[in-house]
């Protein structure tokens, strides 16, 4: 289910109708079949009785203390696996809309999707620390700086929690990722930096990407989680893309994360959903100039950065 987000965003970048009928769509709805055939009801008596569930379900690598006091790694429901059922049934309900603009949609596949999605448990904050639960009940970590952050799938890559949209949810992510700390391994810095972007937190996404590069990097520039993991590779540039343009969220965000140790620079060739190319350029910290060039007709939102206005 995660990796078909893939497939759902390569369509979003490049709007090619015959990739997302022939290649992306089998695989999307295969994946989304699967989960509603494996989803199950939760009993009565569980925090979120009657909703739609994963079980068995962990939240990756990590652990909580269990009722019993011993240390667990399952349980059923896990933030993550929510998250990704969440953002799989969205991107199918998407991907039939277009579909069926064609003449080739299912609109009874897709009722069945809107169905299970109102029944997906919500996303829950913790009473005891006001950050994002990642699990269904709010166990105490064994490992409260765990490397690993899955519960943030929703922030990114996922698109279900955004700074305007939810924001109750999104400083339950900003207190998550400030108990979870900024050292960590190379590939898990390198997720913070793109985590606090999304936040529009330039300076302390700014803060990590160094410390990615500092203590995250090899001279030969491979990213460190001994031996190796090209994650930190590929995600540290990632945030750099997300500080400077973001198009997850229905809009088109100029320098939404701009730190100030940026204060003038030229960005080409940057790509965003809806078929868009942007290049930026920007001065003493402010947008002086940018070019759009879309490979399709559409109608783009935009949102200028802060403090300014277009």
């Amino acid at each position: 289910a995660w990796l078909c987000q893939h497939l759902w965003e390569h369509y979003l970048f490049g709007l090619d109708v015959e990739f997302l009928r022939r290649r992306a769509w089998p695989i999307l709805r295969g994946a989304a079949e699967f989960l509603l055939d494996f989803l199950v009801e939760a009993p009565p008596g569980t925090p979120v009785a009657g909703r739609l569930v994963t079980a068995p379900s962990h939240s990756p690598e990590n652990s909580f203390v269990a009722a019993d006091g011993r240390p667990s790694m399952f349980t059923y429901a896990a933030t993550m696996d929510l998250e990704i059922t969440h953002e799989l049934f969205t991107a199918c309900i998407a991907a039939e809309g277009v579909l069926a603009a064609a003449g080739q949609g299912d609109a009874e596949f897709r009722g069945r999707l809107e169905t299970a999605l109102e029944r997906l448990p919500p996303l829950q904050v913790s009473p005891r620390t006001g950050a994002l639960q990642e699990w269904v009940a709010d166990y105490e970590e064994t490992e409260p700086q765990h490397r690993h952050v899955s519960h943030l799938f929703g922030l990114h890559p996922g698109r279900q929690i955004t700074p305007r949209g939810t924001p109750e949810l999104t400083e339950a992510i900003r207190r998550t990722l400030l108990r979870r700390g900024d050292e960590s391994t190379g590939w898990s810095r390198a997720w913070k930096v793109n985590a606090w972007a999304r936040l529009e937190d330039g300076e302390h996404a700014w803060r990590i990407f160094q410390g990615l590069l500092a203590h995250g990097t090899y001279p030969n520039l491979f990213d460190s989680h001994p031996p190796f993991q090209i994650d930190g590779n590929f995600g540290g540039a990632a945030g750099v893309a997300e500080m400077l343009l973001q198009s997850h969220a229905g809009e088109l965000a100029l320098l939404p994360a701009l730190p100030a140790a940026w204060p003038a620079g030229v960005a080409r060739g940057l790509r965003a959903r809806g078929g868009l190319t942007v290049d930026l350029r920007w001065a003493d910290g402010v947008l002086e100039h940018a070019v759009l060039v879309a490979i399709a007709a559409g109608t783009h939102r935009i949102r200028p950065p802060h403090g300014q206005t277009l």
